[in-house]
């Protein structure tokens, strides 16, 4: 059975990135294929929310302030070379009369991009490390995180110069000089995230079934034992934590390249809990369930609201539900459970 499960999982990544890297922008209009490229941005952060929850038992409700910090970087250096060699406008219209300090290093794409890993895994490291130590886990390390992503979106708000409070940062089109709203553009940072997606599923495939997956699930199922075994659980869950927010990070840059702004309302309370939502409903112990949940979700936002734009939040809260209630392990426990069967039925 176990032998079926490690299969079954490596056929479906095979299958997710055939689907996103050749069959989408093969089949979808530039348009559509632009909303799969920001559903992916969410995948990212529906797989860093597999690792910590379904095989560390780490629930994060706050997985917003990494996919934010990852989003503003990249918006910050869009919008200093799209400013070049003015400042940005809304620190103009704000009488902000120099640049920021902290906005200095997004001047260079290297520089961003290194910030964009580094910043935000660091952040949660020390941040989960010392709650942790703390034994803080379960529901108040959910309340913690999900406090914490409050405090950042109000943050943000207030610091109309230095953010562009409530409006976030937009109004860019190139990266290098680079044209990045054509059709030309925007397929190829698509083709680019396809491949990243597919990169982090691999990984995060590797990081599950080495030695350190073994120990996430015994950490999950008896801490205590874990710990008495000699091991720092603390150090290992503030260590998966950190690639979590590595991958949200990485999700949030995407989405400013793919949309071409970020605001506050991305980053805040209920997004964040929409993220967690994309990893219940692929299956949060399922790597390609987490971006199908990421991928489903986004199209059923879309479809719900251009058809039925008044009340396609009922139908959307009505999934949610259904899911819950119906199937607790999502829709790859689902798969799971008639792969089980039919092997059940060809042993006999």
């Amino acid at each position: 059975m176990k032998e079926l499960h490690r299969k079954t999982e490596e056929i479906a990544i095979l299958l997710v990135a055939v689907l996103v890297l050749a069959v989408l922008p093969l089949a979808l209009d530039p348009f559509r294929l632009n909303l799969v490229g920001k559903y992916m941005a969410f995948a990212f952060v529906a797989i860093g929310i597999v690792l910590t929850w379904g095989y560390s038992g780490v629930l994060s409700l706050g997985q917003g302030i990494f996919f934010g910090l990852g989003s503003y970087m990249m918006a910050m250096f869009l919008k200093l070379e799209a400013s070049a060699p003015e400042l940005p406008d809304f620190m103009v219209w704000s009488s902000v009369e120099s640049l920021p300090w902290w906005w200095q290093p997004f001047h260079s794409l290297t520089l961003t991009l290194l910030l964009i890993v580094a910043v935000p895994g660091a952040a949660a490291y020390l941040f989960s490390l010392a709650i942790f130590r703390k034994r803080v886990s379960g529901v108040y390390f959910a309340i913690v995180t999900l406090a914490l992503a409050m405090t950042l979106t109000v943050l943000i708000i207030g610091q109309q110069g230095d953010t562009g409070g409530a409006n976030g940062i937009t109004d860019f089109r190139t990266l290098l000089g680079w044209d990045i709203v054509g059709d030309e553009g925007k397929l190829v940072l698509y083709l680019i995230e396809a491949a990243a997606l597919t990169a982090a599923m691999l990984a995060s495939l590797l990081i599950v079934r080495s030695r350190l997956g073994k120990i996430l699930i015994a950490i999950r199922d008896r801490e205590d034992r874990v710990r008495f075994s000699g091991y720092d659980t603390a150090h290992v869950k503030a260590c998966v934590f950190s690639v979590a927010a590595v991958l949200s990070s990485i999700g949030g840059a995407f989405f400013t390249l793919q949309v071409g702004l970020i605001s506050p309302g991305a980053i805040g309370v209920v997004a964040s809990i929409e993220m967690v939502i994309y990893a219940a409903v692929g299956g949060r112990l399922s790597i390609p369930g987490a971006v199908v949940g990421a991928l489903l979700i986004g199209f059923l936002k879309s479809y719900l609201s251009e058809t039925f734009p008044e009340v396609w939040l009922y139908f959307l809260g009505a999934i949610f539900i259904g899911v819950v209630v119906a199937m607790p392990n999502g829709l790859a426990g689902v798969f799971g459970q008639i792969q089980a069967r039919r092997a059940a039925r060809s042993a006999r």
